[in-house]
């Protein structure tokens, strides 16, 4: 697989901040890590090849999610969230697996290939926003042995999907909770950001067993300051949480990934 090139004046470190920043206040927006909106920034902005990106976008991913976490505490503390450990358990069950074979996919396939992979990816992510986010918490679609059947495939997937993009998979989690398990919007949201810790670590230790994981030690630098922007952004994107409505910016984000994977489908 062909790699990046060197960091360059394109990948300055004041456009890394920004451009961290401003992807993290989209996210932040939505409850989201803005990892979905990063992936095309690395590929088609700073020129990253596309296992490369994914492997950073999970770096900075771990990193905003770490992040996230505490800053919710204040709404929805840890106490609530242990006490939903049945929901956890059994997405975790799912999503360990699919974040394991999902990064081996992710390495063994042609860089042309998984372009194409983020590209219909990045379109069902578009899709899933404008569908699952008018989702309403205390309807259980299932209940019982098919509910817990239906959440470890629901969480294989996810957790496959997370390693193809290098994404938290909060887009995914945060429907399948409110839908599947008939969770409130805001527990649904922390109890997305446990799931999506330890489903990151196994994808991202199975990364490192490829050569292309070398990205991190080569981009070090731009790999923090651009994290740092994340955080930042998406501290802010919270606080402007409400003033922006939902029926403007959710087609918006939506047209967003849809352009991004029609550039990345594009991209040589």
């Amino acid at each position: 697989m062909t790699l990046a090139k060197e960091p360059s004046e394109h990948r300055s470190n004041s456009a890394a901040f920004g451009g961290g920043a401003l992807i993290g206040a989209l996210g932040g927006l939505i409850g989201l890590g803005g990892a979905e909106f990063r992936l095309p920034l690395l590929i088609g902005v700073f020129n990253f090849a596309a296992l490369e990106a994914v492997i950073l976008n999970k770096a900075m991913s771990l990193v905003v999610v770490a992040t996230a976490l505490p800053f919710r505490a204040a709404t929805v503390s840890f106490g609530t969230i242990a006490a939903d450990w049945p929901i956890i358990v059994n997405l975790l069950a799912g999503s360990l697996l699919g974040a394991w074979l999902g990064a081996g996919w992710a390495t063994r396939l042609k860089s042309e290939s998984l372009y194409r992979v983020i590209a219909i990816l990045l379109v069902a992510i578009a899709v899933i926003l404008m569908v699952g986010h008018n989702a309403r918490a205390g309807e259980h679609l299932l209940v019982g042995t098919a509910q817990a059947v239906a959440g470890v495939v629901a969480g294989l997937i996810i957790g496959v999907v997370a390693s193809l993009l290098g994404v938290a998979g909060g887009e995914l989690l945060i429907p399948t909770m409110i839908l599947l398990f008939g969770a409130d919007i805001k527990l649904a949201g922390s109890l997305s950001l446990v799931v999506s810790l330890p489903t990151m670590l196994v994808g991202f230790t199975r990364y490192s067993r490829d050569q292309s994981f070398s990205v991190l030690g080569r981009n070090r630098m731009f790999l923090l300051i651009m994290a740092a922007g994340s955080i930042v952004g998406t501290f802010i994107g919270g606080r402007l949480l409400g003033l922006v409505p939902n029926e403007l910016l959710l087609p918006a984000l939506a047209a967003i990934l849809l352009l991004s994977a029609v550039k990345i489908w594009n991209h040589r």
